[in-house]
């Protein structure tokens, strides 16, 4: 180790954000209320306003839904375009 030898301050590494599929989270979004609505259907007597509650959560997951295949069809296109 001489003192001729130099060193090359390292480049800071770029930081690429994460970019999952989305659609696997809306359906399980939407699994997780459809349990929910299955579970609250014996107590619909008594706890009317849940079992409700569960068919709008599922009903909200389909617009999700949609909007999650539109993130990933966008997504696999970015991902196909070389960037400039």
């Amino acid at each position: 180790m001489s003192g001729t030898e130099t060193t090359t301050p390292e480049e800071p590494r770029t930081l690429v954000p994460l970019d999952p599929p989305m659609v696997p989270f809306a359906l399980g979004g939407m699994a997780v209320w459809l349990v929910a609505l299955l579970v609250t259907i014996p107590f619909r007597d008594t706890h009317e306003s849940w079992f409700w509650i569960c068919v709008a959560g599922l009903l909200w997951g389909i617009p999700g839904l949609l909007t999650m295949l539109r993130h990933d069809a966008r997504r696999r296109k970015r991902r196909a375009d070389p960037q400039p």
